[in-house]
């Protein structure tokens, strides 16, 4: 390019240039402020718009540029709560382009996924259900803002990451009501290089021959028992927890102990299930795995 810029700087120019710009700017406007040629600037206009990050309005002979909503400067990590608050604010108001436009932009931001996930996704989905405790939002809401919370975690799951073959978990979620967090976890294993075989809600698989069901899929899909394998189950039941409990620890005693199962839900201190970790805590799991695996080697 003319000037030098490379890409991110060249977002963080345009979000500068751009964002007061309430007509929009065209090619040559934009070229002139940032001392990049014409010819240059038009071809990373349309890559980024591609990504999301500008948008177009054809008038006449002339393109004009605007920014995509949501977009403004980030810096992280002091920005994660300003993002939190703004991430709640577009969920509640329903705006879908909004939402998508802000998890975009802190990625182009550098954001960390694993903390956008945990100080942003994770706090959403904890208020969305409070909401529908208070009786602030009904059943049609809530299924509809977990269908966006969920859209948004896709995009990090869109993220090329070259997956360590022995780092290979299995997440799943014992009940509807778990999904989200069975996406989120599944999100933020993706982005530490984890292989990943998210399953979503079995709540339907819950029978008498799970066990011989879910063998299948493990011997499949760690048939040389290279590195560990994580079973990771979220569920907002005791009674569902100890299903899965039950079924997967027999299948662990035939695998060995490179196998292990976390449990994630609310369970009563005393209740001692069997498996390699019980916690309620999202950030217990994906930092006794990482140790599981860096102690595995």
């Amino acid at each position: 390019m003319g000037r030098g810029y490379r890409i991110d700087e060249l977002k963080q120019k345009l979000i500068e240039v751009l964002q007061d710009s309430k007509m929009g700017m065209s090619g040559i406007e934009i070229s002139e402020k940032l001392n990049v040629s014409r010819i240059t600037m038009t071809k990373y206009l349309k890559v980024l718009a591609a990504e999301g990050f500008l948008r177009q309005k054809i008038i006449g002979n002339t393109t004009l540029w605007f920014l995509e909503l949501g977009q403004e400067t980030f810096i992280f990590p002091n920005d994660y709560f300003k993002v939190e608050s703004h991430y709640l604010d577009y969920l509640i108001k329903g705006s879908e382009s909004q939402v998508f436009s802000l998890i975009k932009n802190c990625i182009y931001s550098d954001a960390s996924v694993y903390k956008l996930i945990i100080e942003v996704i994770i706090p959403a989905i904890n208020s969305i259900q409070a909401l529908y405790d208070e009786g602030k939002i009904g059943n049609s809401e809530v299924k509809f803002l977990g269908n966006v919370i969920s859209k948004s975690l896709q995009i990090f799951n869109q993220i090329t990451v070259e997956s360590n073959l022995k780092k290979k978990i299995i997440v799943l979620s014992g009940d509807p009501e778990s999904t989200l967090l069975s996406e989120a976890a599944s999100a933020s294993f993706h982005s530490t290089e984890w292989t990943v075989f998210h399953l979503g809600d079995m709540s339907s698989a819950i029978n008498v021959l799970f066990d011989l069901d879910f063998q299948k899929l493990v011997s499949k899909i760690w048939k040389q028992k290279s590195g560990i394998l994580i079973v990771l189950v979220f569920s907002k039941t005791k009674e569902r927890l100890n299903f899965f409990a039950d079924s997967i620890s027999t299948i662990k005693e035939k695998m060995g102990k490179q196998m292990s199962l976390v449990l994630c839900g609310k369970i009563e201190k005393k209740a001692k299930l069997d498996c390699d970790l019980q916690t309620e805590k999202f950030e217990d799991v994906i930092n006794w795995s990482e140790t599981v695996y860096e102690n595995s080697k």
